[in-house]
């Protein structure tokens, strides 16, 4: 791992590509392949959810061996989940809420933790956070509740991820308070079952199209 990977702020991660993968991935055996297809796309900041027994080791092997990714844990519920997951390798956490002992233990770490309501963005902010992840997006009012959502909180950034699809990609990026999106339709759990990195590579690179208006989705 790089000085330069490590010393990486939040907005330098984000900065690097429109749409952030989220991946849940049961075998570490798909970790290299995975992470290359999505370089290779042009979606370099992956985001690994802890969601299985594989996850760390997921994350370790792709912060070793594909050098060009940046390499983030999610479902970052508490610090032991970011302890583990900054030992495995991981430059940047995600979370899909926030507590006082999580922040506290992210304190120097770039770190997306997650908010919907007025009073969860008003306390992430007062932490000191400027970016959040809002998820599950759809389900919270999804373009709307952003639009509506900028107006109280202005200078306030989101990742909102949860429903974001290649369909409604663009109106979630001509949001100017969405400063990226996650997604899991990028890396479907068919494709990587089935080691399809050729397809997971091309559905990359369409969702860049469409990100910078190159393409219809």
């Amino acid at each position: 791992m790089t000085r330069s990977r490590t010393a990486m702020t939040v907005d330098a991660i984000i900065a690097r590509a429109p749409i952030i993968p989220v991946l849940t991935v049961e075998t570490v055996e798909a970790a290299v392949p995975l992470a290359r297809a999505l370089v290779e796309g042009g979606l370099p900041v992956l985001e690994v959810t802890l969601r299985t027994k594989a996850a760390l080791d997921v994350i370790a092997a792709m912060a070793a061996e594909v050098p060009d990714a940046i390499v983030g844990a999610g479902t970052v519920l508490n610090p032991a989940d970011l302890e583990a997951s900054r030992r495995a390798g991981a430059v940047f956490g995600v979370s899909p809420g926030l507590t006082p002992e999580l922040a506290r233990a992210a304190e120097g770490f770039p770190f997306l933790p997650g908010a919907v309501t007025p009073s969860e963005i008003m306390a992430a902010r007062d932490l000191g956070y400027g970016v959040l992840k809002f998820f599950p997006a759809e389900i919270y009012g999804g373009q709307s509740a952003l639009s509506a959502l900028a107006g109280p909180f202005a200078g306030m950034r989101f990742c909102p991820t949860g429903g974001v699809r290649e369909s409604n990609l663009r109106a979630y990026l001509s949001l100017p308070n969405v400063a990226v999106v996650g997604g899991t339709w990028i890396a479907g759990k068919a494709e990587v079952a089935a080691g399809d990195w050729a397809a997971v590579t091309a559905r990359a690179r369409r969702a860049v199209a469409i990100a910078r208006g190159e393409e219809e989705a």
